[in-house]
């Protein structure tokens, strides 16, 4: 998996809220942010040390809103990690970050097409399901449909074996059912009554 700036949800949070005028020296403020983004930017940097730019960043832009750089290499980082989310398969995360730029921002237009692809990915379509393949892992799956939204995983111990049934909402307004057993896809139901055909041979 590709490393990823993790920009904080508190971090999005506080800079999409108010706009309180800007106190102290701004000056003196965007020089540590500048210090956190060369240990960010160097080739050994660790999470950790991308996690404190961010966030150092986020929270340099709630208190200096005025500052065009900074909102515009926050927004950036924002719309950066919203797409790495994406592709993860985690669409909910994706979206709140999409979100926040909007809240800045509502014409921008990557943040635009991110929200509708991600809010798009939500649901599962008979073609998304038709292209599941049975031995496929919970990777490839959340690759092709996302990972299901909180509480829409179910995993059940057997004596011999975990049985793990992800959930989707579908297009048709019903419920589609994937199921795994020891993380290697075993069926999938359009609905509780139908089985996609690729999986039921």
């Amino acid at each position: 998996m590709r490393r990823m700036l993790l920009v904080s949800l508190a971090a999005v949070t506080l800079a999409s809220c108010g706009t309180r005028s800007d106190q102290g020296e701004p000056q003196r403020d965007w020089l540590h942010v500048l210090h956190r983004k060369k240990a960010a930017a160097a080739a050994t940097a660790s999470t950790n040390e991308k996690q404190l730019y961010a966030d150092t960043l986020g929270a340099f832009v709630q208190k200096h809103p005025t500052h065009s750089r900074a909102r515009a290499v926050y927004q950036r980082i924002q719309l950066d990690f919203a797409s790495e989310l994406a592709s993860l398969g985690r669409y909910q995360d994706a979206i709140r970050f999409y979100r926040a730029v909007l809240s800045n921002d509502s014409n921008n237009e990557d943040a635009r097409r991110g929200l509708a692809l991600a809010a798009e990915r939500l649901t599962v379509s008979r073609q998304k399901l038709s292209t599941l393949e049975k031995g496929m892992s919970q990777k490839q799956v959340s690759q092709l449909l996302g990972k299901p939204i909180p509480g829409w995983k179910v995993a059940t111990h057997r004596r011999d074996a975990r049985i793990e049934s992800w959930y989707y909402r579908t297009t048709e307004g019903g419920v589609a059912g994937v199921y795994f057993r020891d993380g290697v896809l075993i069926a999938a139901e359009a609905s509780s009554h139908e089985k996609i055909s690729p999986l039921s041979r």
